[in-house]
């Protein structure tokens, strides 16, 4: 994901989400709709989060310590998580709550041009962020359909501001269905039903970012295109002849790990072996620029010393290594 690219979308959202919350609470305080209340939670909720996943790339930016060898990549991951959590506890449950303690005790809506007004003007700000969200994201999601690009982000700010500006829209269409119901019918229970429906949208969006941030969080391998980027760039068929075992793990967005056992020839020298693994680096941070971290293990591949253990059998789907004569 571009920096640049995931940090204006969350800019968009911030300063839109900003602007409709105050809107939303001026709207609720004149009107009393339970619907815009929980709307103005929501966009508070949503400010926050853009503040966090911008603080989140700021820390992550910190150089590598003793005590942190490999850099603090992560911070992004953990405050996307920290995202899902403030948008199902703040935003989600007290949408649902709101919304049941409206439909036991239903009000009409009072001044209803006010909620009326606000949520379309709303609707228009979040169309906006939603846009840019889209703009941004459609470079870096290639061919990928939208649920894949979700799921397979290693950027974790394009996906949660992609979800959160959806829920956002979808969210204000549901209130804006349950206050015209309330004034139509005369009946504040809509309002209320309109309002725990916001609730449980929220909820669902924050358990579906919980589950991708939470993988991330766990470590996840590069792309299956990188891989196979990594295991061609690799092996050039003289001096490195094949990949007997190779792992490959984010330590954040744009940083990866590759460590990978490589078969070289048997009558190879050490400064000729050490000459192979230079060229292979080289070859896969050409091929995937993201590699920085490199550990590559020379040795000698036989079928026989195959069969001893996993650790000795090709990587799957990798280029097969050339066995070695003894």
């Amino acid at each position: 994901m571009s920096a640049s690219g995931g940090t204006r979308a969350i800019v968009a959202a911030l300063g839109a989400n900003l602007a409709i919350a105050a809107s939303k609470f001026v709207a609720f305080a004149f009107s009393g709709s339970s619907s815009m209340l929980a709307e103005g939670v929501h966009s508070l909720a949503d400010s926050g989060n853009q503040a966090l996943l911008l603080l989140g790339g700021k820390k992550a930016e910190r150089e590598a310590t003793p005590q942190h060898p490999f850099g603090y990549g992560r911070e992004r991951y953990i405050y996307a998580f920290l995202v899902s959590i403030v948008l199902f506890s703040v935003g989600g449950m007290f949408a649902i709550y709101e919304g049941y303690e409206k439909i036991k005790h239903p009000h009409e809506i009072d001044h209803w041009y006010w909620p009326v007004g606000v949520l379309v003007f709303a609707i228009i700000a979040e169309s906006f962020s939603f846009r840019t969200a889209i703009k941004e994201s459609n470079p870096v999601r290639g061919d990928l359909s939208w649920k894949e690009f979700v799921r397979r982000a290693k950027a974790p700010e394009l996906p949660v501001v992609l979800l959160e500006d959806l829920g956002a829209l979808v969210g204000l269409i549901l209130a804006l269905g349950g206050v015209g119901l309330a004034l139509l019918t005369g009946d504040g229970v809509w309002d209320g039903i309109g309002t725990v429906c916001i609730g449980v949208l929220l909820v669902l969006i924050a358990l579906v970012l919980a589950a991708e941030t939470k993988s991330l969080l766990l470590g996840e391998s590069a792309g299956t295109d990188d891989v196979k980027k990594i295991e061609a760039a690799a092996v050039d068929g003289e001096a490195v002849t094949g990949i007997i075992h190779m792992r490959t793990l984010h330590l954040g967005p744009e940083e990866l790990l590759v460590a990978a056992k490589i078969s070289v020839r048997h009558d190879s020298t050490a400064a000729e072996v050490a000459t192979a693994i230079d060229a292979a680096e080289a070859r896969i941070r050409e091929a995937v620029p993201i590699a920085r971290v490199i550990y590559l293990e020379p040795d000698i591949y036989s079928e026989a010393e195959a069969a001893k253990g996993p650790d000795r059998e090709a990587t799957p789907g990798g280029p097969a290594p050339h066995a070695a004569g003894h």
